[in-house]
């Protein structure tokens, strides 16, 4: 497993589009995507559209049911959340689910997994939230039983939270479905990720990466891993156009829709913003350069215009392969 380049889509709401028309222009971003030469599509795993990106009741397509359409409707890119909350299945429901998903998609599958952290889907849709501690404590006491699921184990296992007894889990293409890690954690989430996990997607500024690494290869050694081993990734939220006038109106559209002060929306932080070009500039300086593996990105303001996923694949492949 390698996630180099990948390509998010947490964005449903498309101007002037009924309901039955979202999927097929997400499927048409997975397909451009796999044809720009993204290795990998990934969905988030809500149920409500999030703040930063829009309101509560905008369109949220359940992640797993949309990530089996994306699989029939391409060939080769990698499937997967970034990241599935523990906290919303069952973990043994959750092995099942990832492994059915990589059965009918040919060995596409990866599994992203993280704590949850999203207190209003949780309390609307009935979902414990518990403390941060509890969350926790549930992420890693799922990871001990998905992971021998899908090494094809048949795990017993009782804890705090879960228990299982001698779980099954058929039928599975391979026993090293990869499993990758998201969130900022530099104690708990990194020492999960340096336990379990093949890939950790770290989730924060980037003017913090070099501390975060630094504190992940303490982790790696603390457990007796070799860093070499993990891979990481960085997600950035990109507004783009070939023409980096547009590309800007359309990041400051953005922060209109949600209420924000364009200025500060558009000054730095996670955002990356101008042409192609320009953006991958930036990503090479702030992310890559400072030993982060690859890259992940999403087009919120207008990844679903044709053409637009092709020139940032373009100019972004170079970094990582």
């Amino acid at each position: 497993m390698s996630i180099r380049l990948g390509y998010q889509i947490p964005n449903f709401t498309y101007p002037g589009e009924r309901p039955d028309a979202i999927f097929p222009t997400v499927a048409a971003q997975a397909r451009e995507a796999e044809a720009a030469g993204f290795d990998t599509v990934l969905v988030m795993d809500h149920f409500y559209q999030l703040a930063m990106i829009g309101k509560p009741e905008e369109p949220m397509l359940e992640s797993y049911t949309a990530l089996a359409a994306i699989a029939g409707a391409t060939e080769s890119v990698q499937l997967s959340t970034l990241v599935t909350g523990v906290t919303y299945r069952n973990p043994a429901h959750l092995a099942k689910t990832v492994t059915t998903l990589d059965v009918i998609s040919g060995g596409r599958a990866v599994l992203g997994l993280g704590a949850g952290w999203f207190e209003l889907e949780h309390d609307e849709m009935g979902y414990e939230f518990g403390t941060f501690t509890d969350r926790f404590e549930r992420l890693e006491e799922g990871l001990q039983i998905i992971q021998p699921m899908l090494r094809g184990e048949n795990p017993t296992f009782k804890g705090k939270w879960y228990a299982v007894n001698g779980v099954r889990n058929e039928p599975r293409l391979r026993d090293d479905l990869p499993i990758m890690l998201g969130g900022s954690g530099e104690k708990k989430t990194f020492r999960l990720a340096a336990q379990y996990a093949d890939h950790l997607n770290i989730i924060c500024g980037p003017d913090e990466l070099p501390r975060k690494l630094e504190a992940l290869d303490q982790r790696c050694a603390e457990v007796g891993r070799d860093r070499s081993t993990l891979e990481t990734s960085y997600l950035a939220t990109v507004f783009t156009d070939p023409d980096g006038n547009r590309a800007r109106e359309v990041a400051v559209a953005h922060a209109g829709k949600l209420g924000l002060d364009p200025a500060a929306f558009t000054d730095g932080g996670r955002l990356f913003i101008g042409t192609p070009d320009e953006v991958a500039g930036q990503i090479k300086e702030k992310v890559i350069d400072v030993g982060v593996d690859s890259i992940v990105i999403n087009l919120i303001g207008n990844g679903h215009e044709p053409g637009i996923i092709t020139a940032a694949g373009e100019a972004l492949k170079p970094l990582v392969f």
